[in-house]
């Protein structure tokens, strides 16, 4: 199976018939959504009949790059993004369906997708945002995942070489780690990381979720582009990344092998 071959500005063009689209957004995403569809392909061999959730969809600008590559594709996001006209123009055209979900904690919208029907479920940039415990929602995913159906995430690293592991100067002067008080003070819930991982630590995260998830990719990924923020660092970057652990991104795919114990984890206090 081959990602479909297009240039930022012909992906954007398809956006423009349907009215407003975050341009700015595309671009800079859109050599991530080919990297994880390209790394996704260069392990499953035929499109047809692949169900896929997009789950934080945004503006459709990943789902409709996997339409295009012949999956049948499902998007999750916020009510406030599915009421867009050109979101429900675009979503008509494409036949993708629209889930809106107010609460991603509880997942409660997912309740119209029925068991074991959906074979890939896309959770790309996603989780260094959750401020909630997560294990409802796991939940709900593990009831709509085929056996064999497979996670793909994509988040940063927190070991980047450019990323806040390496913020000394900071630690050194009494400020902490993580975010910043400022920005939970001045920033909405959503518009920053409050929490980015290592490799091993989305390996171990999932490996408590349930003996059912096995990691059959794991993977340190260089920049997805060079923009005009990271060209003039290109070659320190270049020589950076030489070493996996301090490249800046993470893909990771999680298989559902059997349903045979469900999510182990209960919450406590």
């Amino acid at each position: 199976m081959n990602p479909v071959p297009l240039s930022v500005d012909e992906f954007s063009r398809l956006f423009d018939a349907h009215g407003a689209t975050d341009h700015n957004y595309l671009a800079r995403h859109y050599p991530r959504f080919v990297s994880t569809l390209s790394e996704f392909a260069s392990t499953c061999d035929n499109a047809r009949g692949v169900k896929v959730l997009d789950v934080g969809a945004h503006w459709l600008h990943q789902s409709v790059l996997w339409r295009m590559a012949g999956f049948e594709v499902s998007a999750l996001d916020l009510p406030v993004t599915f009421e867009l006209g050109g979101v429900q123009s675009l979503a008509r055209e494409m036949d993708i369906a629209l889930i809106a979900c107010a609460d991603l904690q509880a997942a409660d919208a997912l309740e119209v997708i029925a068991d074991s029907s959906i074979h890939v479920v896309l959770f790309t940039e996603i989780i260094e945002h959750i401020t909630f415990n997560p294990v409802r929602f796991w939940k709900q995913i593990h009831r709509i995942l085929a056996p064999g159906g497979r996670i793909v995430i994509t988040t940063p690293n927190y070991y980047a070489w450019h990323g806040r592991a390496w913020a000394l100067l900071r630690f050194l002067g009494g400020n902490g780690g993580g975010i910043k008080v400022d920005d939970i003070l001045h920033k909405h819930t959503y518009s920053h990381h409050w929490h980015e991982f290592s490799l091993a630590e989305l390996i171990r995260y999932f490996s408590l979720l349930s003996p059912d998830f096995t990691i059959v990719k794991a993977k340190h990924m260089r920049n997805y582009a060079r923009d005009a923020r990271t060209r003039g660092r290109g070659m320190l970057s270049g020589t950076l990344e030489t070493l996996p652990i301090l490249r800046p991104n993470l893909h990771l795919e999680i298989e559902l092998r059997s349903k045979d114990c469900g999510i182990v984890i209960e919450p406590g206090w």
